[in-house]
């Protein structure tokens, strides 16, 4: 997705965790999703807010903790000239809609594991470091 920079630390398919460091460029909005399991979110630099909560603004030092079940939909300010630092553990998926409530895909462990394998090996970027379940630092293209 353009606009945002993701680093998977630790990729768990088979329990369904994943942990990464994302950097959200000014004036990204995630599409709204449902998330199946729980996650906890560092904000380290800049700031975002859910679109449905405007007025509580995340910024760097802040923890957030999202149970399963919520839906909402993630948003950097436009205005800002910084991008958002994160860092993120995460259970379960994300279920994606689009602006109009339509099913777009299911974002799980094992899809960021594919998608950055892909996309490395695109960009001749060889195997990505990061500590998958089964012990390796290194993703298996």
């Amino acid at each position: 997705m353009p606009g945002i920079d993701v680093q998977p630390l630790f990729l768990d398919p088979q329990n369904g965790v994943w942990v990464l460091r994302v950097l959200f460029a000014p004036g990204v909005t995630l599409p709204r999703h449902f998330h199946t399991g729980s996650v906890h979110l560092w904000t380290m630099s800049g700031r975002w807010n859910y679109v449905e909560h405007p007025e509580q603004p995340q910024t760097a030092g802040c923890y957030l903790y999202e149970p399963g079940g919520s839906v909402h939909q993630l948003q950097t300010p436009a205005d800002s000239t910084e991008p958002t630092d994160t860092f993120m553990v995460v259970t379960g998926c994300n279920v994606n809609f689009d602006d109009q409530g339509n099913f777009i895909n299911i974002m799980d462990a094992g899809w960021i594991e594919s998608m950055v394998n892909h996309l490395a090996a695109e960009q001749g970027l060889g195997k990505v470091k990061y500590i998958h379940a089964r012990g390796s630092c290194y993703a298996e293209a």
